[in-house]
């Protein structure tokens, strides 16, 4: 990662959540590539310093903060000492999210929809509300959700995934209308078909032949193009806000309705 040339966005300070794989890493190694001043934070804390140090050794400014994103003590905890090591937060990667199983409705497993909900709503709903009334303060920021294009378009096991990713959409779109006149931005970035992450690693239980499946004789997005699409929302003059990036793979598009031909039902 080279660090020689800084864009607009040097010198502002960011927290990313689920940072320490993925999606996550890549963005805060591709801001922390534009001068941004990073705030790594994650569950998994050997990854998430291993990260900083990434960044670190590339000159670049960064701090690690463990937390739980469902643990309203963990997010208070993040605040206090993202704003204390960054003098302020310019804005904000709410990444952190998952998803589990691909069983239909009626076979899946509750506690891994919980986990879904705590996670990819509950998470991002106590992070987002500890962080904004200092940016109001501030009277700027910029707020960036990860969801998902599940949030749209409904597929076979999808169920909760894809409608806790409805969600994070429909709860971005409210932010900009209750923060009109604040001089704050809000982007729901909504990939389709992501490799290189662990997503579906976790999704099927650790199972790497099942993961990989999903991917089998694609050419899917990569972390690097979502870090990219994230860079380029923020970057954008103080003027323009871009409400939702929406992106898919050239080797993914929309399937038709499914129409099942057995007996009427």
């Amino acid at each position: 990662m080279a660090l020689a040339t800084f864009g607009t966005l040097a010198g502002k300070g960011v927290v990313i959540t689920g940072a320490a794989a993925g999606i996550g890493r890549a963005t805060a190694l591709y801001l922390a590539g534009e001068g941004v001043r990073v705030v790594v934070s994650d569950i998994d804390a050997d990854a998430g310093k291993g990260v900083v140090a990434e960044i670190q050794a590339a000159r670049g400014t960064a701090e690690f903060v463990a937390c739980d994103v469902s643990s309203e003590s963990d997010v208070e905890s993040l605040i206090e000492r993202s704003v204390s090591f960054l003098g302020g937060l310019d804005f904000a990667v709410n990444n952190a999210g998952l998803a589990l199983g691909l069983e239909p409705a009626q076979e899946a497993d509750v506690d891994q929809w919980e986990q879904m909900i705590e996670t990819n709503c509950t998470g991002l709903v106590y992070v987002t509300r500890a962080f904004l009334p200092q940016m109001v303060a501030r009277g700027r920021g910029h707020v960036v959700n990860l969801g998902s294009i599940a949030g749209t378009y409904p597929y076979p096991g999808g169920n909760v995934y894809g409608a806790t990713k409805a969600f994070v959409h429909q709860f971005s779109l409210n932010l900009r209308s209750d923060l009109h006149g604040t001089g704050i931005r809000v982007t729901s970035v909504e990939p389709g078909l992501s490799g290189g992450t662990e997503f579906s690693q976790v999704r099927f239980g650790g199972d790497r032949e099942k993961a990989g499946a999903v991917y089998a004789g694609t050419q899917p997005l990569t972390a690097d193009d979502i870090a990219a699409a994230i860079e380029w929302a923020t970057s954008q003059p103080p003027h323009v806000n871009v409400n939702v990036i929406e992106l898919m793979p050239v080797s993914q598009s929309f399937a038709p309705f499914q129409v099942y031909r057995g007996d009427a039902r």
